[in-house]
């Protein structure tokens, strides 16, 4: 029985270390490369922000003199964020989000979009300068709502307006454009959307909070979505709906809504791009096309996402088990998802995640009791059997195939099932696994205190922040000895060194959660102090084991 204990508790800790290692980032296997559009972008070219060169058009354009427009910034302030809008390219130059403490998703020159850009046949890319009125925009005083208009000319005779509308309940925006070609002549023309973002971030640049930095990008496609590394992007243009940059758990994401777009992504130096492109068609003087853009720059809240209804959710992904989901392995969202959902459901009553995770906890060990119940029972009978089954070893020593036929009969006589011990133990795995899984990929837990006393010499006393280690490593050492007790409480059975070796596993799980997140070493400890109480109740209840009690009748 010890085997299959060293078995289950090696397993369990193999699950939290590959993980970490191969699960969090398992994409679904990367389509076939396809080819861009059209030639890539001239590389000398002053506003090649699109690594996607443009579609050919059948003429080129006269150019059309355009007035300068002074650089401006508009000032947009709600409950969860604080954004600026620049005249210079007619998105946002920042956006930072007021979410346990003020994190800028833009960094200038670095991370963000890039603005609107025009690109057409025989002329390089042309990032569009705005108009726009008006100097703040406050959504707290505006019943959580406000739009912003900008206006701008491309220089080729096409005037691009578009409408910014904000909620301050929220993360996205909508964007409303139009097109209108002022020429005398036909013109087609691309429209192209994006956001950029190193590949590395610059060692001399601080990330100001953990996933600040994008790692992936992340788009739907194909009834799908896929995330692929940063260093894998190459140019590539696709059909889908939405498109984004993204961290574990931050998204920076452009969601189409008007057919026409396409996903594109691409690479220029060591600065990727990922955004939306749409050739428009071919407008006579005096015709207009309009199209609708939705912007999410947030946080990776599932049920937040889920409610923009456009499958964002799915950039969250929860690996599968036991080998990542693309190959086969069993959806971990199935379980993940109502463990997030109560988590925020214990949430909006304590306030406190670290509350919400022992509540958790002690769901869970209640809703497994029974399964607990009967594998403890079984250990106990199999540790009752033990002396008859060493009088066996040592009686046919030097039969192995008696001793087994011997051991399963020892077995059927007293009613005894081997595996009755592991059973209940491998059933649980997977919700175990959920468990950790949500807790890992959850963006609620940052930041999230839960007994904090508070900063001495610039370390947090004690837990300031769920998602991130113990600084003191109080919990993972009462996780270590939480688990030897219950070591120790054990039924043990077999050779004694077995039993030597497994009190090796506390020492080794401890150095294991030592760098962990402390959410998760929280719901493993009290996890053990559970099992230890369930230990105790059957200690103290008497109840012998079923088998052996209706072999002592028989006796």
């Amino acid at each position: 029985m010890e085997k299959r204990a060293i078995v289950a508790a090696l397993l369990m800790a193999g699950l939290l270390i590959l993980y970490q290692t191969f699960f969090v980032h398992s994409p679904e296997p990367p389509p076939p490369p396809q080819k861009a559009e059209a030639p890539a972008a001239t590389p000398s070219s002053p506003s090649a922000s699109s690594p996607i060169a443009p579609s050919q058009a059948a003429a080129a354009p006269t150019p059309v003199p355009v007035a300068a427009v002074p650089l401006k910034t508009v000032q947009v302030t709600g409950p969860l964020y604080k954004a600026q809008v620049s005249s210079h390219g007619g998105d946002f130059s920042a956006w930072e989000l007021d979410y346990r403490g003020m994190k800028p998703m833009i960094v200038p020159g670095l991370l963000g979009p890039r603005g609107i850009t025009v690109e057409r046949a025989g002329q390089p890319p042309q990032l569009v300068d705005f108009t726009v009125t008006g100097e703040s925009l406050d959504l707290s005083r505006m019943a959580g709502r406000g739009e912003i208009t900008l206006v701008g000319e491309d220089g080729f005779g096409l005037r691009i307006t578009e409408t910014l509308r904000f909620r301050g309940d929220d993360y996205d925006v909508e964007r409303s454009l139009r097109v209108e070609n002022r020429g005398r002549a036909a013109q087609e023309a691309t429209i192209v959307v994006m956001w950029g973002a190193p590949v590395t971030w610059p060692k001399d640049v601080t990330e100001r909070f953990q996933g600040q930095h994008p790692t992936r990008v992340v788009r739907s496609g194909n009834g799908g979505v896929r995330h692929e590394d940063l260093a894998k992007i190459a140019d590539f243009v696709s059909d889908g709906q939405w498109i984004g940059l993204e961290s574990e758990w931050y998204l920076a994401a452009l969601v189409a809504q008007t057919p026409g777009f396409r996903l594109a992504e691409g690479k220029v130096g060591d600065t990727v791009h990922a955004g939306l492109r749409v050739a428009l068609p071919s407008l006579q003087p005096g015709q207009s096309w309009d199209g609708r853009i939705l912007s999410y720059v947030g946080p990776k809240e599932y049920y937040r996402l889920k409610a923009l209804g456009v499958g964002l959710e799915k950039s969250i992904y929860f690996g599968g088990f036991p080998i990542p989901q693309a190959y086969g392995g069993l959806p971990m969202e199935w379980i993940a998802v109502p463990i997030l959902w109560l988590l925020g459901w214990f949430h909006r009553f304590t306030h406190n995640y670290g509350v919400a995770i022992i509540l958790l906890t002690i769901l869970t060990k209640v809703l497994f009791f029974p399964l607990t119940l009967k594998s403890m029972r079984s250990m106990k009978a199999m540790q009752a059997l033990q002396p008859q089954i060493n009088a066996l070893r040592s009686k046919y020593k030097s039969d192995p195939q008696r001793i087994q036929r011997e051991t399963m009969e020892l077995y059927r006589e007293h009613r005894v099932n081997p595996l009755g011990g592991c059973l209940p133990m491998i059933v649980q795995i997977p919700v175990f696994y959920a468990l950790y899984v949500a807790l890992s990929v959850s963006v609620e837990m940052q930041n999230a205190p839960f007994i904090c006393f508070g900063h001495l010499f610039g370390m947090h006393l004690w837990i300031c922040d769920l998602a991130a280690q113990d600084p003191t490593y109080v919990l993972p050492i009462l996780m270590g000895l939480s688990m030897f007790v219950q070591q120790k409480m054990t039924p043990t059975m077999g050779d004694p060194r077995q039993a030597k070796m497994m009190l090796l596993m506390p020492v080794v799980f401890t150095f294991m959660f030592l760098n962990l997140p402390s959410g998760l070493v929280l719901y493993w400890t009290l996890s053990n102090v559970l099992q230890i109480a369930q230990q105790l109740y059957m200690e103290r209840s008497g109840t012998p084991a079923k088998p052996l009690a209706r072999a002592a009748k028989k006796a």
